[in-house]
This record gives structure tokens, sequence and C-alpha cells, in this order.
């Protein structure tokens, strides 16, 4: 199943969510004209790498939020930016604007210090805004379980476009993560080198972090 938009509309003009989906275009622009040594540069000073956040945490706390906006290629950027197109507008009116981009960047430091957490030593680095939009995804479902989501769907060469609550939508994308993290950590147990890879552990915290802080961010009313 792939998102294409959901039919929740909104009042606002979701100004924050236009400008992340904007700094994430312009970095990930910036990220392909460099060379390949360039980028590993680029890399290691602003995505979080666990074992260096581990010897250092002092001096590396800022890659909590700078590698939220890092992506590793093409469909990491689209996947991620047309998930917070599709979902981030409705969680910016429910909060306002300045509380949505606090609880956002909020969330993807939770989900990176997660994805820490299960791999203090690892030497790759982590990136990307999967976290943070996870917590967006919590959100969204605590507030508005059964809107619908209109999807695309493939099943062999079948293709269609149906309506998807979101709480199957997203539990979906819960479930499937939360199977792929402990599959994960196995994996891992089983295996002498260390591999990259999809973090799982970031969405799942960030999904489940997403879902505390967004009626604590209710609380206090205002912008």
């Amino acid at each position: 199943m792939f998102p294409l938009y959901d039919e929740n509309p909104t009042r606002i003009t979701p100004y924050f969510t236009y400008g992340l989906i904007g700094m994430n275009i312009v970095i990930f622009l910036h990220e392909v004209s460099l060379s390949s040594g360039q980028l590993e540069q680029f890399f290691q000073l602003y995505a979080l790498i666990p074992r260096e956040f581990t010897n250092n945490l002092a001096g590396e706390w800022t890659t909590l939020f700078t590698s939220q906006f890092l992506h590793g290629g093409w469909w990491h950027l689209i996947s991620n930016m047309l998930y917070l197109w599709i979902f981030g507008n409705n969680i910016e009116e429910r909060l306002g604007h300045f509380k949505y981009l606090i609880f956002y960047l909020f969330c993807g430091a939770s989900a990176a210090l997660c994805q820490w957490f299960i791999g203090m030593n690892s030497a790759i680095p982590s990136l990307g805004a999967s976290g943070a939009i996870a917590g967006v995804l919590g959100a969204y479902l605590l507030w508005f379980p059964q809107a619908k989501i209109k999807t695309l769907v493939f099943l062999g060469f079948f293709v269609t476009i149906i309506n998807v609550p979101a709480v199957v939508m997203i539990g979906l994308f819960f479930i499937q993560n939360l199977i792929s993290g402990f599959a994960s950590l196995q994996a891992s147990a089983n295996m002498s080198v260390e591999t990259g890879g999809v973090a799982y552990w970031a969405h799942i915290g960030g999904f489940v972090f997403g879902m505390i802080f967004a009626p604590l961010f209710r609380l206090f009313q205002g912008e």
C-alpha cells in the first residue's frame, strides 16, 4: 500500500510542514552535489553516529537534530516527504505552528536516541526524517483514527486506489516496524559483521513518543 493523500481538510496554511519539506529537499540537493568523500565527511559531521555519540555526548548532541534533515537517497527522501505532506498539516493545525515544530523535532530526537540505545557502539551513521515523521503518525493515529487515506494498492499486476482508514494504514506501519525491529535484533545477534539498513527502532520510538507527547503539547494553549 502506498498513501497518496488524506481526506482530512485543514483551515490553516501549514507553514512549518512546508518549511520542513523545503529544508529537507534543499539539504538533500546539497548532498547530491558532493563527491563521495565530501558526502562521507558531511555525514560524519551532521549524522548521528552512535559510537561517537556514546563517547562524546557533549560534543555530539546536536546531531540528534541535524541528522533529521539528512537522507540516504532519492527514495528515502521522497517517501519521507510524502508522509510528512499527507499527515503533517493536520497535526500542525491541531498543535499550532510553533508547538508543532517543537513536537516534530522532539520526536525526531527521541527516535534517534532509541536507535542509538539499540546499538551504542555502532559506527554506521543514523540519519533521516523518519523518526520525526513517525511521531507525527503517532499523533495522527491518536486524533484522526477514522480519517480516510487515499491509497494506491498493488495486488500482483492489479493496481487500484481505495480509501483506507488511518487506523489501518498507520497501524500496519507500526506493526511492520515492530516485527522488523525485533527481527533486526535477532539478525544482529547472529552476525559478526555490522551492517546498515532501516532504522526500525527510530520509527518505533518516534511513533510511541509521538503518541505520548501529542496530548502533553495540547495542554498548553496558544501558539
